[in-house]
């Protein structure tokens, strides 16, 4: 164990039952689309990034990578309600269809923002796979079409999860120790 894993309560989700979940999104994904479809994976960074290259390797089908910086957080662990576009697009996404691939929905703000975005510069379709959901958080009605796990209201890390840009790097999900956030 390092250091900064005592700061983890528990775990949550094992790297292996993450190993497990991935494959199969990807295995749906794969079915979900052809090689005629025009696919763009776009990773919503830093969050997603372990979990965008791990679900992208185990998809069967050509893909469009790009990412954008996007948050309703700031440097905040509570959403302002307001979306931020901080890194934008490269690819114009004009008659692809578009996976949004997110680390975790909690109020679902930033998410619906963003396939709004998307449906508004003409994607074909935009669904959304996100890692991790907190139901219990939800201010807007969000359809999430590829999910990994629905998780307690608890202050997650791990998988790219992060707080104050530490954690991301283990490969489970634990539950941070209160006294290390509060």
């Amino acid at each position: 164990m390092n250091d900064f894993e005592k700061d983890v309560e528990r775990i949550l989700i094992t790297e292996e039952e993450i190993r497990a979940r991935v494959q199969e999104i990807g295995n749906v994904i794969s079915k979900d689309y052809n090689e005629d479809n025009d696919v763009v994976a776009i990773g919503i960074l830093k969050g997603a990034s372990i979990f965008f290259a791990d679900l992208v390797r185990a998809i069967k089908i050509p893909l469009i990578f790009d990412f954008m910086i996007v948050s309703s957080y700031g440097d905040s662990s509570i959403s302002s309600g307001e979306v931020d576009i901080k890194k934008e697009l490269e690819f114009d996404v004009h008659g692809k269809d578009v996976i949004l691939i997110e680390d975790i929905i909690d109020t679902g703000i930033t998410m619906s923002c963003v396939r709004k975005i998307m449906a508004g510069r003409g994607a074909n379709s935009v669904k959304l796979a996100a890692f991790l959901d907190k139901p219990t958080r939800r201010k807007v009605d969000l359809h999430i079409d590829y999910l990994g796990f629905t998780t307690p209201d608890e202050f997650l890390v791990g998988y790219g999860l992060d707080y104050a840009e530490k954690y991301r790097n283990l490969p489970y999900v634990g539950i941070l120790k209160r006294e290390i956030y509060e």
